[in-house]
């Protein structure tokens, strides 16, 4: 038993698996923000029914949400080197983060934008019009009424995708990223002994998945107590 298991080798590989925990941090924020960031253009581009850009975002979040994300990062770590090989540019020798952050943040983008796109679409257009008639300005109405509440109803499946995101770090290890996975298999190798690595390993993907939520919960409730205070005072 003490071979196949041994508290020891835990406490002294733990310290070794946090010491990549910013990378996997790093991953999520940057993967998160660039999500954030595309997913809202493409919800846009989706609402306004632009021809060609509708076609072309259709066809991207199709991908993003149809293929496993294994075989985007690939995609992105083998092709995009070759693509930008054809503008003189030379992606080889750059970081393999570089790659990962691309692809998780194309892959939550697609993800967001529906999630964007339906929170929009589920506030009640009466909202607004009833924005115009106190003399509200098209951006006004939307910022002060339309996004807050859009918000509260897409905080929830946010959550979910951002929790798959935390998880979905730990396939960076497959094209050679030391995150806190490939510091587990890079200790695996060289010590022959891998369950106490994924124990730890597991742990603290459980810890931040647990603060993850509260944060989003506690997010949500003064979201909701906002919003709430702005309907007692009216617009």
């Amino acid at each position: 038993m003490n071979d196949f298991f041994s508290w020891a080798r835990l406490a002294e590989e733990l310290p070794l698996i946090l010491m990549r925990l910013p990378v996997t941090l790093s991953i999520v924020f940057v993967a998160t923000t660039g999500g954030l960031i595309l997913g809202t253009i493409a919800a846009v581009i989706r609402l306004a029914k632009a021809p060609a850009l509708y076609q072309i975002t259709s066809t991207g979040i199709s991908f993003f949400r149809g293929t496993p994300i294994i075989v985007q990062l690939f995609v992105v770590y083998f092709g995009l080197p070759v693509l930008l090989k054809v503008f003189g540019v030379n992606a080889n020798r750059w970081p393999k983060l570089f790659f990962v952050c691309i692809t998780y943040s194309l892959n939550m983008s697609a993800f967001l934008s529906e999630i964007i796109r339906s929170a929009i679409s589920s506030v009640d257009a009466g909202q607004r019009e009833a924005a115009y008639s106190v003399g509200l300005t098209s951006a006004q109405a939307f910022f002060r009424v339309v996004a807050p509440q859009a918000v509260l109803i897409a905080l929830p499946s946010f959550s979910v995708s951002l929790l798959a995101l935390l998880q979905n770090t730990s396939l960076g290890f497959t094209i050679g990223l030391i995150d806190m996975v490939g510091q587990v298999r890079a200790i695996a190798i060289r010590t022959h002994h891998v369950f106490e690595g994924y124990i730890a390993a597991a742990v603290i993907f459980v810890l931040l998945s647990i603060l993850f939520s509260f944060l989003l919960s506690l997010l949500e409730k003064k979201l909701k107590s906002k919003i709430f205070k702005e309907a007692r005072r009216g617009i």
